[in-house]
């Protein structure tokens, strides 16, 4: 598939644009839920990631997958946005400074075994690919292991392994 295509037909906010394009902090990508059908319940994903077209780029495609988004931008707040509200999915970058998304995920993992945490899905997001990538992820508590850059198709395909997502018109 031309990745360039896909990219291509997928339109963006321009307040997302202004961000990626270094706006300022109050600019910064957030998913904004659409209408959603009344009593249909919108997945709480949280994203978890460094990068700023990265963020824009999954944020938007959650958004047309009709997934409420929360953005944490390193692995503490990650933990404080779980703390604050349990996601149903974390969407987990691996390479982020301060605590990687591996540290993150064991951390997760430790909080849920203790009961601090319900149990949800994460997955993990990189650029890496060989089997000792997958097997870090995996050792580390992830799920499943996702490469980037994101694939709408792919990324749809994996959330619904995991997710109830709403119905597309």
């Amino acid at each position: 598939m031309d990745k360039s295509r896909l990219f291509a037909e997928v339109p963006l906010h321009p307040i997302w644009l202004s961000a990626a394009a270094g706006g300022s902090g109050k600019d910064a990508p957030q998913a904004q839920p659409d209408d959603p059908t009344p009593g249909q319940h919108q997945p709480q994903v949280l994203l978890v990631e460094d990068n700023h077209i990265n963020q824009v780029v999954a944020l938007e495609f959650l958004a047309l997958m009709g997934v409420q988004a929360r953005l944490a931008k390193n692995g503490l707040e990650a933990l404080a946005a779980c703390a604050d509200a349990p996601p149903d999915l974390v969407l987990m970058d691996i390479q982020m400074p301060g605590m990687d998304g591996l540290e993150c995920a064991r951390r997760i993992r430790a909080q849920q075994r203790e009961g601090k945490l319900p149990n949800f899905p994460i997955l993990a997001l990189t650029a890496h690919a060989l089997d000792a990538d997958v097997a870090a992820s995996m050792d580390a508590g992830m799920d499943e292991h996702l490469t980037k850059p994101l694939d709408f198709v792919a990324l749809r395909t994996r959330l619904q392994r995991w997710l109830k997502l709403p119905q597309q018109n």
